[in-house]
């Protein structure tokens, strides 16, 4: 079985899907084979790996709806993850997943035949705590939560816990916190410095090393369809995401 992971913070704008898209990219370095899936209706991650949303026919919300299987609509990579795309139709998934029976497991049982071939299957949920970050969360093996290192940026990861905890209770008892990725690290300022040092005091969790540094070259990369790993493969923000995937693979 692949290792599933939930990447989800309900607060925009930390780096969530840089996270989502630079991390299994380094995985494909390492060897692995690794499917990315979007569950924003932003489609901000099938964006990001050069795929125009406007231009599929299908995606995640006809596989969630019924009728497509999710090996129809997920985009082959020769060098890169494989993706399952969104596209703006999943913003009116919720309200039509709501009636279906069991609709917290429709993520994981859409997932279900294409599992073995995969080692790794990594999610972007939405900024949300609805039903599809649920769903996310229902399918996943372990949740990783970016954390910007700005004091605001804490706001909220509280529920992100509760909800966390009711899917640990009522949906997907197996699943664990992986940790807290602190992103945009700026280590010239103490303030960043000092959020770094309270995160594992204030959540009671794991602090994943490295701390992805701030850098302008993560803004770059998806205006062009790659991730920094491409465009920018020397810097310390590709190198971070390499030390992160490194670290999670030998932890398997």
């Amino acid at each position: 079985m692949p290792r599933t992971l939930a990447v989800a913070n309900q607060k925009g704008g930390v780096a969530k899907t840089t996270t989502v898209a630079s991390l299994g990219a380094a995985l494909v370095e390492l060897g692995q084979r690794v499917l990315l899936v979007d569950l924003d209706p932003q489609a901000c991650l099938t964006f990001s790996v050069g795929i125009d949303p406007e231009d599929l026919d299908k995606s995640i919300h006809h596989v969630l709806l019924g009728g497509v299987k999710v090996q129809d609509v997920i985009v082959a990579s020769e060098e890169g993850p494989d993706l399952v795309p969104a596209t703006i139709d999943l913003s009116t998934a919720e309200v039509n997943l709501a009636a279906e029976s069991g609709p917290e497991h429709l993520v994981r049982t859409a997932l279900r035949p294409v599992t073995s071939q995969y080692d790794w299957i990594l999610i972007d949920c939405p900024p949300t705590l609805g039903l599809l970050t649920v769903n996310g969360l229902s399918a996943a093996s372990e949740v990783l939560i970016p954390l910007q290192c700005e004091t605001l940026a804490h706001r909220g990861v509280g529920q992100l816990l509760d909800t966390i905890h009711d899917v640990q209770r009522l949906t997907n008892p197996g699943l664990e916190v992986l940790g807290v990725l602190p992103t945009l690290y700026d280590g010239r300022t103490n303030h960043a410095r000092a959020v770094l040092e309270t995160i594992a005091d204030t959540y009671a969790l794991t602090v994943l090393a490295p701390a992805i540094p701030k850098s302008i070259r993560f803004a770059e990369a998806p205006a062009i369809g790659q991730t920094i790993l491409s465009t920018a493969p020397r810097s310390t923000g590709a190198n971070a995401y390499r030390a992160l995937a490194a670290a999670l693979l030998e932890s398997r």
